[in-house]
């Protein structure tokens, strides 16, 4: 609901606090007051807290720099308020409260906590529905309490709140259940990463992929195109030329950016290893050539000149024992086939490379090697583009899989009006959702395990006590370009 309402009164908190609220690592603040609950202010920054103790004990480690950060933001002459807040929730904090298990749920650290209910002997805990304003508020006022009146009224909305409706319910819960946190590892990785999202776009990534993962944000990712498709682009257009140096530059960057290394694929080289156009070493060896060619057929010295000069750089064992792959534009004429089918050669075209290659780029660690080993070592060998184009349907499936399920999820779950499900009942569900493929109960379990590692962040995971207790929600989509 997104109506405009019109709020004259600001809550003063310390400024970290406020910084942790918009950036949604915690839901509450401490007040001194009671506070009813639906009250709606706007957030005023102070450069003090309510306690005494020094900022390096009142806040947890994983948050001191961004503390730090934000008081030395407040320490001028004006004041900006970036969001406003509702109180959703006033609950009373007591000298018998067990602080060891709030605290990992705050920013504030137990003898931060401690030291507060020591000096007040009852504070008060606010659970607050953050809002973002569409521009900043400069204001020039000093805070001497804990509220005070704007000069002028604001106009606030609920169009941009922080945390959507279902992440910050279950924020809530885990909170009001001083339920441990899931993933304390990940709060720690988020904050070494934290200094590099600025100047490395790889990081800035990461960091927005564990914050929603965490609950910290439910801010859909943008799907930012991988900027290496620019050249992955052209290597089917280079590789339909005569170009045949910078077709074979693509071909070896095309083979890192699929995962594979060794000292054979430098794409600045002008020329292989020992005459190779490209040699890979891990995870498996491919020894390879290619072809670029505009309109001429592909006669049988590529396939002849890919067994002379591996055996005589490699050597019989290690030639004999890797993949042996050529990349060619043109066609094969009659003896250049029976050559490569006869010495188990994979011949493909430059456009089913790219095709390989930008799907990997569009769906990252979507290529699996070693399956793509098992395809190129089993028959038919000469003219492989069958074979691998049927691999390469099977990984688009899959992700079709996998984003019909992250779909099912979300769909159940905003249907039924819960926060997580479990296996059997999504299993249930999918069967009427117009399924792309049948999956059996725990290769359902399988998928939603996977769609829910910390690595991949679709959904979010709940353990219980055996894998039919496992409960799932819904964290972000999976586009399907």
């Amino acid at each position: 609901m997104n109506n405009l309402a019109v709020i004259n009164t600001a809550i003063c908190l310390p400024a970290p606090d406020i910084e942790a609220l918009i950036q949604g690592r915690t839901i509450v603040a401490m007040s001194k007051n009671y506070i009813v609950p639906e009250r709606q202010f706007a957030l005023y920054p102070m450069d003090s807290s309510i306690n005494v103790l020094p900022v390096e004990q009142y806040y947890h480690t994983n948050f001191l720099a961004n503390a730090k950060t934000a008081l030395i933001q407040v320490s001028v002459e004006t004041i900006s308020i970036k969001a406003w807040v509702k109180c959703e929730k006033c609950e009373p904090l007591h000298n018998t409260e067990s602080l060891s298990a709030l605290s990992p749920l705050t920013i504030w650290t137990t003898e931060a906590l401690k030291e507060i209910l020591g000096q007040r002997h009852n504070i008060f805990l606010l659970y607050l529905r953050v809002y973002q304003l569409p521009k900043l508020i400069t204001l020039s006022l000093k805070a001497n309490s804990q509220f005070i009146y704007l000069n002028e009224p604001l106009t606030i909305s609920e169009a941009k709140p922080v945390l959507n409706d279902r992440t910050f319910a279950q924020r809530k819960h885990q909170l009001e259940n001083r339920q441990p946190p899931l993933y304390p590892e990940l709060e720690k990785l988020q904050n070494a990463i934290a200094s590099l999202t600025i100047s490395q776009p790889a990081a800035k990534q990461l960091d927005d992929d564990i914050k929603i993962f965490l609950g910290w944000s439910s801010n859909q990712p943008t799907n930012t195109l991988d900027l290496d498709l620019a050249w992955i682009q052209k290597i089917a257009k280079i590789g339909n030329s005569s170009d045949g140096h910078t077709f074979e530059k693509l071909v070896r960057r095309g083979l890192l950016k699929l995962g594979f290394t060794g000292s054979g694929l430098n794409p600045d080289a002008t020329g292989g290893a020992g005459g190779m156009d490209f040699y890979t070493e891990q995870p498996y060896p491919i020894v390879g050539e290619c072809k670029a060619t505009k309109t001429e057929k592909v006669t049988d010295g590529t396939p002849a000149q890919l067994l002379k000069i591996g055996m005589n750089h490699l050597g019989k064992f290690q030639y004999d024992n890797s993949i042996k792959l050529i990349i060619a534009a043109g066609e094969l004429n009659f003896y250049a086939l029976r050559t490569a089918t006869e010495n188990q050669m994979n011949v493909i075209s430059p456009e089913t490379l790219q095709k390989l290659i930008a799907l990997q780029a569009n769906y990252k660690n979507s290529i699996n090697l070693l399956e793509l080993k098992e395809c190129l070592q089993q028959a038919p060998f000469g003219l492989a583009e069958d074979k691998l184009n049927t691999y390469i349907d099977k990984v688009e499936q899959s992700i079709r899989l996998r984003s019909h399920i992250i779909h099912l999820v979300k769909n159940y779950l905003e249907n039924s009006g819960i926060e997580s499900a479990g296996v059997e009942a999504l299993h249930g569900a999918y069967f009427g959702s117009h399924p792309p493929q049948r999956i059996q109960t725990p290769e359902m379990h399988e998928i939603l395990i996977e769609l829910s590692s910390p690595l991949t962040g679709y959904l979010g995971r709940i353990k219980g006590s055996d894998w039919k207790s496992d409960r799932f929600y819904f964290l972000r989509n999976l586009t399907i370009n």
